[in-house]
């Protein structure tokens, strides 16, 4: 019980870190450009602490647990935001939970192989997130709009929202978000291992 609690906490804590990753990158006036940014900061903050805490209890289940946790406290934010007036779709709540699932079975699936949880794990969380993410952003209203009648009041001026140049550094957002969140992934995993055997 005691183990499961404090997976609770961290994962409340880690929420509040992805949240504030860059200060923007969950609110649609950025989402779209700053994609490969949002898959890398949430695909290696979900492994790190999943693999941390599947490997500190043993039992498979504990990452789709973790981003659970992170998901609810996520939708808790979300609605804050719209109590303060904000529109429902301000903030687009990351979808944790199927590449956590991925991580879990991977772990369950190589009976409790520490390496392989790691590795194939891993690259599974960092190849899916994006791909599950550009789904979740496609379902918002209008990014655009949203950006410019509801600006962040936190965002300095240097971040104040303009016009996206989608395609114009990078052809893929999907395809680099993936990759980079992929071949990061796993030495984070590692990270999140080795912390746990300290």
């Amino acid at each position: 019980t005691t183990h499961y609690l404090f997976i609770v906490v961290v994962a409340v804590n880690s929420t509040l870190l992805t949240i504030n990753a860059g200060d923007y990158i969950f609110y649609t006036d950025w989402a779209w450009t700053s994609f490969v940014v949002f898959s890398i900061s949430q695909s290696t903050m979900l492994v790190v602490g999943a693999i941390y805490y599947m490997l500190f209890t043993g039992v498979p289940g504990t990452a789709t647990y973790y981003a659970t946790i992170m998901t609810i406290y996520t939708w808790v934010a979300k609605g804050a935001w719209f109590a303060l007036g904000y529109p429902y779709d301000f903030i687009a709540v990351p979808v944790w939970i199927p590449p956590a699932m991925l991580l879990d079975l991977t772990y369950w699936a190589t009976r409790r192989n520490k390496h392989a949880a790691i590795i194939i794990g891993g690259t599974l969380v960092g190849l899916s997130l994006p791909m599950f993410n550009m789904i979740n952003l496609l379902l918002v209203r209008d990014p655009l709009e949203v950006a410019f009648k509801y600006p962040r009041p936190t965002l300095p001026p240097y971040m104040t929202p303009i016009e996206p140049q989608v395609g114009k550094f990078y052809n893929s957002p999907v395809a680099l978000g993936s990759g980079a969140g992929a071949v990061l992934s796993v030495p984070i995993a590692a990270l999140g291992a080795k912390l746990n055997t300290w």
